[in-house]
């Protein structure tokens, strides 16, 4: 049997979402949880993983699509390699996170919610790491980088171009 390629063209989409189905009772009140475990696992959650759980737990595909959407966890485009979280919250805001925001889309050349066409990059905007007494801070697939400068962004980056990350 030919294995079906999804969006994300894995070969094993089919095995994680039978897999999945396995585990979960086909309740309306599962469908935060398998959310999650499908974006761990790609990344991201897939049009098509929405089709199968609007099926197999029988809930309408606008009412998935308002859960992805409302809750910032979920994400409907697949992520930079290294996603790159600036916070701009209140106490970062105020000492000049949005200045390291301006120069991480000026590097990088995309726009919060975009990923580069490499896949290397993707940059977010968040409200709050809970790190404000390190403010401003930005997170480079969760490890947060506190007392943030430019300069200190500039260095991460160039850091991952130069293949020498620390993360």
């Amino acid at each position: 049997m030919e294995e079906k390629k999804c969006e994300c063209n894995c070969q094993n989409k089919d095995a994680f979402m039978e897999k999945l189905f396995q585990e979960y009772k086909p309740v309306k009140d599962n469908l935060i949880s398998m959310l999650n475990e499908v974006q761990e696992h790609y990344g991201y959650v897939p049009m098509n993983c929405q089709k199968e759980l609007s099926n197999f737990l029988n809930i309408p595909m606008a009412e998935i699509y308002g859960v992805v959407t409302f809750y910032s966890r979920f994400t409907l485009k697949p992520k930079g390699k290294y996603n790159i979280a600036v916070c701009l919250g209140t106490a970062c805001y105020v000492k000049g996170s949005q200045k390291i925001m301006d120069r991480l889309k000026e590097r990088l050349k995309i726009e919060p919610g975009e990923t580069t066409q490499d896949g290397l990059f993707s940059i977010e905007e968040t409200r709050c790491v809970g790190a404000c007494g390190l403010a401003p801070v930005f997170t480079v697939n969760g490890e947060v980088y506190g007392k943030a400068t430019v300069k200190k962004l500039d260095e991460v980056l160039d850091e991952i171009i130069n293949n020498k990350p620390k993360i």
